[in-house]
């Protein structure tokens, strides 16, 4: 025990070994810091077991019982019922679930184990349908009257083994975890120090001391994403000064009059924000959310405007070719009677194209740009760049977009999102800029009308009404949940390919029609005349993949058909039915299903019954988790150690506001944190390129 520290390896704590390391590594323990911040997921309360005479239907219990019987059988077509007969002290208790055979493998005869659930009477005798179950080994028989730590496992490593291995490492490596907080900031938080917060969660005496451990814990793990966030945000507004973008009455009259609509109350208070943050000398970061369709881009297009009048240049940078391509032509025809050159740099230029327009940015002849990654390609030069425009940060990185903050002056930086987040992801994943959610819809927009449609007949008419509303001049998409082969004896298992689609779309339900084809893998100019012929209505029904999910703007498309509909994420399609709503025509939206798993049901059926884009984003978080939502499962998740966004929202806001406080009022630098500020460093500087933070 002398020779252990927090980085030994978990091999060499009593208990473990060889073998007990390699399954614990499956688990992402490979130290013994990494096992005493391996918290238990729940914690069973034994206080609460009672016996079979004072259950009470449809309340919940808890039950200890030694297993008598096990028996699996068919009960009708098609359902299997599996079940376990509990002895209770001499009372009897059965578990059943239904087409789950594997679970009679999971119990032995005379082994002890706990139920929970609602249980019911059945013919005189007490049942719980899919019960909950926590098996006990012995030592966890003496744990009467107190509480077991209950941990996810891997196959090999049993529930009493984790306990004890975790009850070790705390026994003799606890204390040697510091505590980076000053005991008068500990005591405004009202946590418990460190070392008493981990055997409260892992060697829990009561609920309350388990409680108040996970709670500092917790508040312990956002606390330092928030103060990365705060420094970075500091490191920002130090950087460099930025240039003052003041706006005339003059020039917003000039702007109001390029647009071809009135501004809705909700983009007028945007721009009010955007505006000030503009005519200020430390440098805008602001982050522009609102609703599929609500009109982001007329304000990051107005801001653009300020930008230019004041004298400097201004860039958008979109994610792909198909966005900036959107962006360039919305902007150029708003732009059509004004002065403002412009330029749009992709990777499609030719060499002469491309030299052209970089002589013309470089030399300041240029002042507005769109592009993709390509114009923060090295040899890309801005004269004056004073706002940059980014359409969905979290597709690039933090080292391409420093890229513009390289020169004498800090430009003010506009971020817009594809579609609303939810408010946890918004304080982490963007909780370093400013945060402007705009409200409302441009009038006449009308609601989607969306449905779920079964296979079989009711699909047939489906393609019926398409091609009724098609034949009165509407346009539709039919997405695919991906490409598919082109060649044209090629397997494909369900069908839902966009090329397979396409041919046979062509050939059946929609002969007859014109009917386009658009997917990531094509050609860039293929695709580009596609969606050119789509937006010109000489195409009538486009079959795509999500290439058209964001950006794409036909307001004579009102019919969106969505193959495979259970592959895409809640927020995904909400992004996608928005393509259907960009006019004054009624939008509809059909989701065509391949499966009836419960998960994907339930993303479908939200997506039926919510309009709002702020609703469905927190839905989706709470269906799927903050990666799948922003992507980050392909571009690095937060490396949060025990926090959960979706459940501990609670403390999430209030680390922000104590995080925030800390390095604003500079509290954060006094040396009673110096031990907290290294630890921030050290899990987030890199990712946070908080070099010159110390």
């Amino acid at each position: 025990m002398a020779d252990l520290t927090l980085q030994t390896p978990v091999q060499f704590l009593r208990g473990v070994g060889p073998h007990r390391a390699d399954l614990l590594a499956r688990l992402g323990i490979t130290t013994i810091q990494d096992l005493l911040y391996f918290l238990p997921r729940d914690v069973l309360d034994l206080t609460h077991v009672v016996g079979v005479d004072d259950l009470v239907e449809g309340n919940l219990a808890t039950v200890r019982g030694r297993v008598v019987d096990r028996d699996a059988r068919m009960v009708k077509a098609g359902m299997a019922m599996t079940a376990v007969l509990l002895d209770c002290d001499g009372q009897f208790l059965r578990g059943v679930w239904f087409n789950q055979p594997w679970m009679l493998q999971k119990f032995h005869d005379d082994e002890y184990v706990l139920y929970s659930g609602k249980p019911k009477r059945r013919a005189g005798r007490w049942e719980i349908s899919n019960p909950r179950v926590q098996w006990l080994n012995a030592d966890d028989q003496e744990a009467h009257g107190g509480l077991l730590p209950v941990y996810s496992l891997t196959e090999g490593l049993a529930m009493h083994e984790m306990r004890r291995i975790a009850r070790n490492a705390v026994e003799d490596c606890g204390g040697m975890v510091a505590d980076e907080f000053p005991d008068e900031f500990r005591a405004r938080l009202q946590v418990p120090r460190t070392g008493d917060a981990l055997r409260g969660v892992h060697l829990p005496a009561n609920r309350e001391q388990y409680d108040a451990g996970r709670r500092r814990l917790i508040v312990q793990d956002l606390l330092e994403l928030q103060l990365g966030l705060a420094l970075r945000r500091r490191t920002w507004q130090t950087r460099g000064a930025a240039a003052r973008l003041p706006l005339s009455a003059k020039v917003d009259s000039r702007i109001r009059r390029l647009l071809p609509f009135q501004l809705t109350p909700g983009q007028d208070q945007a721009i009010h924000e955007i505006v000030a943050d503009l005519d200020a000398p430390i440098a805008m970061h602001r982050l522009l959310q609102a609703d599929v369709g609500a009109g982001k881009t007329a304000v990051a297009v107005y801001a653009m405007l300020v930008a230019v009048a004041a004298g400097f240049q201004t860039v958008l940078m979109a994610p792909t070719e198909v966005l900036a391509g959107q962006h360039w032509g919305t902007i150029d025809r708003l732009l059509s009677q004004s002065r403002v050159n412009r330029v749009l740099l992709t990777g499609q230029l030719t060499a002469a194209e491309r030299r052209d327009a970089l002589v013309r940015i470089a030399s300041g002849d240029v002042q507005l740009v769109i592009g993709t990654q390509a114009v923060i390609q090295r040899d890309v030069t801005f004269s004056k760049l004073g706002l940059v425009v980014i359409d969905e940060q979290h597709k690039f990185g933090v080292m391409q977009l420093a890229h513009f903050a390289s020169g004498a002056l800090t430009p003010h930086t506009l971020v817009m999102t594809a579609t609303p987040i939810p408010r946890s992801l918004c304080l982490t994943q963007f909780g370093d800029l400013d945060l402007t959610v705009m409200s409302g819809m441009p009038p006449g927009r009308q609601k989607v009308t969306t449905t779920r449609v079964p296979e079989g007949a009711a699909r047939q008419k489906v393609w019926d009404f398409v091609r009724g509303k098609v034949s009165t001049g509407r346009q539709a998409y039919i997405i695919c949940p991906r490409v598919g082969s082109d060649d044209k004896i090629a397997v494909d298992p369900d069908g839902l390919g966009a090329e397979q689609v396409f041919r046979r779309l062509s050939d059946t339900e929609l002969k007859g029609l014109k009917v386009g084809l658009a997917h990531g893998q094509l050609d860039s100019e293929l695709k580009a005349a596609a969606m050119d012929d789509f937006r010109s209505g000489s195409t009538q029904v486009l079959v795509a993949t999500t290439v058209v999910e964001v950006g794409v703007d036909v307001p004579n498309a009102t019919l969106m058909v969505i193959l495979g509909a259970e592959s895409f994420g809640l927020s995904q399609l909400h992004q996608l039915r928005g393509r259907v709503s960009r006019g004054s025509f009624q939008g509809y939206c059909f989701l065509f299903a391949q499966t009836d798993e419960p998960a994907a049901n339930e993303r479908l059926q939200e997506l039926e019954k919510l309009a709002g884009g702020f609703e469905i984003a927190e839905a989706d978080f709470r269906l799927r988790g903050p990666g799948d939502i922003l992507g980050t499962k392909q571009h690095g998740e937060l490396p949060l150690a025990v926090a959960d966004l979706s459940r501990d929202e609670a403390a999430l806001v209030e680390a922000r506001q104590v995080a925030f406080d800390l390095v604003g009022s500079g509290t954060f630098d006094q040396p009673d944190f110096a031990p907290l500020k290294v630890r921030v460093l050290e899990r987030f500087g890199k990712l946070f390129d908080l070099a010159g933070s110390g």
